[in-house]
């Protein structure tokens, strides 16, 4: 592949996405959801959820901890 190919369709990505600045806080906002409480599969959730809007303020929901949404068993 070229190089001034693959370079240039990284610009236009990063720019479809809102610019450097949305690039910035979708990184700080995967950066939360790694760091919170839960499960690999909740986290993963959530990250799939957080990159769907570009740029967008705030941070991901944090994912529910493995087993909290899981109805408790009778006997």
């Amino acid at each position: 592949m070229n190089l001034r190919r693959l370079t240039n369709r990284a610009k236009d990505l990063v720019e479809k996405r809102g610019g450097t600045d949305s690039v910035k806080r979708d990184a700080a906002e995967l950066q939360d959801v790694a760091k919170s409480e839960g499960g690999l599969k909740d986290k993963a959730k959530a990250a799939a959820e957080a990159i769907k809007q570009p740029g967008a303020p705030g941070s991901a929901d944090q994912p529910k901890p493995s087993g909290a949404d899981s109805q408790p068993k009778g006997d």
